[in-house]
Formats: C-alpha cells, structure tokens, sequence
C-alpha cells in the first residue's frame, strides 16, 4: 500500500478555503441543490443603479408583475421598492397533476443613495418586466457664512 498521491495537472489548484470545502461537501451530500430551489423560490428583485451629474437611473427587473402591483416610497435619499409578485406554473398529464409550481408573495428591496432625492421631480416606468426610475438628486443651498455683528 503506498502513501503517495499522484499528481494531476487539471485538478483545481486553490489556496486551502474552509468555506469553498465546506461547499463542495454540500454538494456530494446533495443538500446543496434544495438550498438552491428554496432561493429560487423567493421574489426577488435585481437592480442597476447609475449616477450622473444631476441624477440617479435605477432598472429594477421585476418580471411577470402588475404595474398596480409595484409600489415605490422616496423618503429623502432612501428608496423602497416593493411588489406583489404571483407566479404560477402547472403542468397536467390528462386530469392527474404531474408537477406544480407556485411562488407568491412580497419582494422588496430598499436602499439609500448619496444624496437626497428630489422627490417631487422623480418619475417611474414599467415596461417589459423592468422598472425603472429617474431619481434627480436634491439641489443643495451653498455653504453661506453669516457675519458677526
């Protein structure tokens, strides 16, 4: 019986990462893979937000929801977006139901920004399962020293 390992050029080379092992052991143990569908079960919303000069671009990709159903609040320079999100999925196989697939419930998501958003100005639109937002940015008064008296 011999002790030694041989070598293969296309194995993985990596520093030792406890949590990479850890990972990898999931995966044999096959729990990894429902951990996966539990995430891919919730809503989720995924979004770019873009700076320039005088405002803020946010797309927020939100598919297969309502416009009523999306609610957005813009309290300073914090934004909420939330929405009621129903998917629903059904396969039959005559009158006996084979698989079934339904996700409802509330994806949010919340952030804050730089600055303070001009509330009044903003504006929304959806279409093609992404929102997006116009968000210009709050002028702010300039610096003004008083003078003593």
């Amino acid at each position: 019986m011999s002790n030694l390992t041989l070598f293969n050029p296309f194995s993985r080379i990596t520093r030792f990462d406890p949590l990479l092992d850890m990972d990898d052991m999931l995966d044999r143990m096959m729990m990894r893979p429902a951990w996966r569908e539990m995430e891919a079960a919730e809503p989720q919303i995924r979004m770019d937000v873009s700076e320039a000069d005088d405002a803020y671009t946010v797309k927020a990709e939100i598919p297969g929801v309502k416009k009523e159903d999306i609610h957005v609040t813009i309290d300073r320079n914090q934004v909420c977006i939330s929405a009621e999100v129903r998917q629903e999925k059904e396969v039959k196989e005559g009158e006996k139901m084979v698989r079934c697939e339904r996700s409802y419930g509330k994806a949010m998501r919340s952030f804050r920004l730089d600055q303070d958003v001009n509330q009044d100005a903003a504006q929304a639109k959806y279409a093609d399962g992404v929102l997006e937002l116009k968000l210009p940015k709050k002028v702010v008064a300039a610096q003004k020293e008083l003078t003593v008296s």
